[in-house]
């Protein structure tokens, strides 16, 4: 696959472009996104994703539009369960809902920005060492098994967590308890103080973080093309905002979507050992040779993604029917 330097420039500026339009469209000014408001430009930034891909197939083939779904649609579910997250920590700084939207658009472009150095480290690592993919692999089927542990106590982490966040940023930098106004940084006692807007932000830029280092890998065994993981990477973020606001409500009802993440990253962990035994340079396995392994197709990947987010959704909304959605408040 190749990509000119131009189609590079031309994509990142038409990306950021398009979140620069949703700072002064929606953010600038501090208001709490109606449910139509929410589902109009959820519904836009998909059909843009998806047309996006329809382009990558005409331009470089069905191939690699193929990659480009497989990973777009891992990476919105892995972007899915962290809006739960993003909700436990409004809800742990008590984030006015007029002020939510600042601080997750703020935190969706410190998302991209922290994946975009990791695709290229990837990347120069993948084009270096083939066998990166072994420890991608392990990587992915150990964060799996994490995650079905932690499954049910993710509210606990993510509150530890974040008080260990508050006690290091009130031990190096002056704090206020008080809100003001959607600003980050505000004067008290005639110095400047940050605010639990700005704890808040850096509590999601954390976690962002360490969403990068699942989410990288996990699309890595999809693609190995930069340029497909850095766009997929991108739309799935885009328009993640208004699904948080969409869906805030819903989220407490999607009990089973962790177990069918820790699915999907142990698949294509598996994916990956595989890929890295077909490709292996490793002179203690096999010595040095490569290993006759069945390979998994991207038609496969795809099916099997889309086939475990349904059946995850599905027997979750069964499990909560009835049960009255939480007020993300």
């Amino acid at each position: 696959m190749q990509v000119t330097a131009l189609e590079w420039g031309i994509t990142i500026a038409v990306i950021l472009g398009l979140f620069v339009f949703d700072f002064f469209a929606h953010v600038r000014t501090p208001h709490e996104p109606t449910f139509r408001e929410s589902a109009f430009w959820s519904a836009v930034y998909i059909s843009i994703a998806l047309a996006f891909g329809g382009f990558v197939a005409w331009r470089w083939g069905s191939t690699f539009g193929g990659e480009y779904y497989a990973g777009f649609v891992t990476e919105k579910a892995l972007s899915v369960d962290n809006l739960f997250v993003f909700l436990i920590i409004m809800t742990t700084f008590a984030v006015p809902r007029i002020y939510q939207q600042k601080v997750l658009l703020i935190g969706i472009v410190l998302a991209l920005a922290m994946r975009g150095a990791f695709i290229a480290v990837g990347a120069a690592a993948i084009s270096a060492f083939s066998w990166v993919f072994y420890l991608f692999g392990a990587f992915l089927i150990y964060t799996a098994v994490k995650l079905l542990r932690e499954s049910g106590h993710e509210v606990e982490a993510e509150e530890k967590r974040d008080s260990r966040i508050v006690a290091l940023a009130k031990r190096v930098l002056p704090t206020t308890d008080e809100y003001d106004g959607d600003k980050l940084l505000t004067r008290v006692g005639g110095r400047l103080a940050v605010t639990p807007l700005l704890l808040a932000l850096l509590a999601i830029g954390f976690a962002d973080l360490l969403f990068a280092l699942d989410s990288i890998p996990a699309i890595y065994g999809l693609t190995e093309e930069p340029y497909l993981v850095f766009t997929a990477n991108a739309f799935a973020l885009m328009g993640l905002r208004q699904l948080y606001f969409l869906i805030g409500g819903l989220l407490d009802r999607l009990v089973y979507l962790s177990y069918g993440l820790a699915a999907i990253l142990a698949f294509i962990g598996v994916k990956l050992v595989l890929h890295a035994l077909h490709e292996n340079t490793l002179p203690f396995v096999n010595g040095g040779e490569h290993v006759s392994v069945p390979e998994i197709s991207t038609p496969v990947s795809l099916g099997v993604i889309i086939g475990v987010l349904v059946v995850a959704t599905v027997a979750s909304l069964i499990k909560t029917r009835g049960t009255a959605p939480q007020d993300a408040r």
